[in-house]
């Protein structure tokens, strides 16, 4: 009888296919990168629209607590209420008097974010904020305090921030980081060469306002009125910063005085996320999402707006052609952590405005 071979020779031994060669794994190596690089993109433009649809979707409900406000609140544009010569009560027991609407705005704005906070007292006490107009970041705080039904809800919720606006969502998770190094936040480390450089950027009562701000923008006109007397009015300096004198009347608008509302801004992404570099809502060819006064949503570019024009340069009581206004244009000058001009921080390139200064404000039209 034939014993077996246990030792069978090369000849017979079997062969291990389970190793790969060089060249097949590069192969695979090249296929598995073209699919990637091929996929990747994809998904990226699957993400971006997914994003603006949500942003779309914010714009759409302000528009409708904007009219449930308006029809709760005597016709009136959503807006800090609070006045000059009212006296008012802050959460922490202080009576308040104010001078002046902007102070009355200011005080309501901390007052809102006491009350629904409860950061009234100790190290992250909501403080003082009367260096700012509130309008321009925080008035969809009136809004959100109108429809929360709890602090919780007005905490987390998000309408005011587009998806997209990766920084200010890190923000709003992390509302007592402000005052913390490698947080993040605007001005944390002093001003950075090239960016707006006012003095009270980096100051606490700002600073820890952040978490609560919102990336989209009403137009001034909606919370101050349309001539040229008695309003703030744009700035050369700094695209974030507006200048006036003492008296203003804000925050006393109503829907009835928008002339024709689905030709008219109210709110705006203040960058277009879902494009390279996301640019500035000013220059030409963004396509920042627009809240109209009808309750739909724009795209269109800011391009094919009607040029601004400061409330300096004309005379709502002796209106002309609009083609004699000069057209009131300026640089971007960033704040920081936000977006860069696309010619770099020291770019001189002067932007036309757009609908943020619309001719003749809530009587004119900003898209034909």
């Amino acid at each position: 009888m034939m014993m077996p071979n246990l030792f069978p020779t090369r000849a017979t031994r079997p062969v291990d296919r389970r190793a790969m060669s060089l060249i097949e794994l590069l192969v695979g190596l090249v296929v598995v990168t073209t699919l990637t690089l091929t996929i990747l993109p994809a998904m990226a433009t699957v993400r971006d629209q997914s994003q603006n649809e949500m942003s779309r979707a914010n714009l759409m409900a302000f528009g409708q607590g904007r009219d449930q406000y308006a029809l709760d609140h005597k016709d009136r544009i959503f807006s800090y209420t609070w006045r000059a010569e009212e006296t008012y009560i802050m959460p922490d027991g202080r009576t308040k008097t104010f001078n002046d609407d902007q102070s009355a705005a200011a005080y309501q704005n901390g007052e809102i974010l006491m009350r629904r906070t409860g950061r009234i007292r100790g190290q992250y006490k909501i403080q003082s904020f009367d260096a700012r107009i509130p309008h321009r970041r925080y008035s969809h705080l009136i809004l959100l305090d109108y429809l929360s039904d709890s602090s919780e809800a007005f905490q987390t919720n998000r309408l005011g921030i587009d998806p997209a606006d990766e920084n200010q969502l890190v923000w709003h998770e992390r509302p007592l980081q402000y005052n913390e190094s490698g947080s993040g936040f605007p001005y944390m480390n002093g001003i950075p060469s090239g960016y707006d450089d006012d003095t009270n950027w980096p100051t606490n009562p700002v600073r820890q306002r952040w978490p609560f701000a919102s990336s989209y923008q009403v137009v001034p006109h909606a919370w101050q009125g349309d001539g040229n007397e008695g309003v703030y009015r744009p700035t050369t300096d700094s695209p974030h910063l507006f200048t006036g004198g003492d008296g203003i009347i804000l925050g006393r608008r109503y829907t009835s005085e928008v002339a024709f509302p689905a030709q008219k801004v109210h709110m705006h992404e203040e960058f277009d996320y879902e494009q390279s570099r996301y640019p500035y809502f000013a220059y030409d060819h963004a396509r920042p999402e627009k809240l109209m006064f009808d309750g739909s949503i724009n795209s269109r570019p800011s391009g094919e707006a009607n040029d601004s024009v400061s409330p300096d340069d004309y005379d709502l009581n002796n209106p002309q052609d609009p083609s004699v206004y000069p057209v009131w244009t300026q640089r971007y000058v960033p704040l920081d952590a936000f977006p860069i001009p696309l010619g770099g921080l020291d770019d001189d390139t002067e932007l036309n405005m757009r609908y943020r200064w619309t001719l003749f404000g809530l009587q004119g039209v900003d898209y034909d």
